[in-house]
């Protein structure tokens, strides 16, 4: 099943810019001000109430002050879920991002009813300058078994072939761009450039330069019958790229997305998007602002089996 209806989120103690992410993420951008941590816990916590109001389960786990993790906010980068009962660990491409992984969260995660068989711990390759940094580099299509991967510093091509092979994904391989300035330079997360949902998928085929890959990504779409609902680059700016479908305990379909997000779609790609599930947004100015991420990034899925 490609939708879940429990998702972890990590609420922010010390939010903020984060300098060792801006290296290669060129959404960041540092707002100056005291209250830029209060400002993002108030955006979370809306945006958890908007969620749990459909009937979605939150599972809401507070950051620690120390030791000082400004990213934390975005938990599907260092680990997932899976139907088998195994939690992945991944490489992370920031130093300050590896002290994310926390054994009380997958604790925590034990004592809400969910059965974890296994840790699987990729993160020794960060030793080696390799990483993979979760459902953030890799986008998965679970009923297909296919994975989509844009190779940047973040998807190391080997460990994503690798990754595949052992969870029985067909790896999906390409290379995405932004415009930053005059430059064509790769994207940082293939999840703010794309997003499969059960029956359709968003995609910015405009940041895939290379005629060839993009076709081998359009035709993989299309053979795993899924509509492709096309943005721009400039909505894909605008974290148009960045969102999740989950579904609540009756298996009522949401695409949840940010505001930001929703108010750059056109009309014709919300009406697409409202043929198959509806559409939850919420205002993540400040977390995309100064996290460089979005509604997805902030959503670590739960596929565990209950106890």
């Amino acid at each position: 099943m490609q939708t879940t209806d429990t998702v972890l989120m990590i609420e922010p103690i010390a939010f903020g810019y984060n300098a060792e992410t801006a290296e290669n993420n060129y959404f960041q951008v540092e707002q100056k001000g005291a209250d830029i941590q209060s400002k993002a816990l108030a955006e979370f916590n809306i945006f958890v109430e908007k969620l749990r109001s459909k009937g979605i389960n939150v599972i809401t786990i507070k950051d620690t002050l120390e030791p000082h993790t400004p990213d934390s906010i975005f938990p599907n980068n260092w680990v997932s879920f899976h139907r088998d009962g195994k939690v992945v660990l991944y490489p992370m491409f920031a130093s300050n991002r590896r002290v994310e992984r926390r054994d009380d969260i997958i604790e925590t995660i034990k004592n809400q009813g969910f059965e974890v068989a296994e840790i699987d711990d990729w993160s020794f390759s960060e030793i080696q300058g390799h990483f993979l940094e979760g459902t953030g580099s890799m986008i998965f299509d679970h009923d297909n078994k296919i994975a989509y991967g844009s190779v940047s510093l973040r998807l190391d091509e080997k460990l994503f072939r690798d990754f595949c092979e052992k969870y029985g994904f067909q790896p999906v391989v390409f290379h995405s761009f932004q415009t930053v300035g005059e430059e064509r330079l790769p994207i940082y997360h293939t999840n703010v450039m794309m997003c499969v949902a059960d029956k359709f998928v968003v995609i910015c085929l405009d940041c895939i330069d290379d005629e060839l890959e993009r076709s081998k990504v359009v035709e993989t779409i299309k053979n795993s019958g899924k509509e492709i609902i096309e943005i721009s680059e400039e909505q894909m700016q605008q974290f148009a790229g960045n969102m999740l479908q989950v579904q609540n305990k009756e298996g009522e379909k949401f695409l949840v997305m940010s505001q930001t997000a929703y108010q750059s779609l056109q009309e014709n790609q919300v009406s697409a998007i409202k043929k198959y599930c509806e559409i939850i947004y919420s205002d993540l100015n400040t977390i995309e602002v100064n996290g460089g991420g979005s509604a997805r990034c902030m959503l670590a899925e739960v596929f565990l089996p209950k106890k």
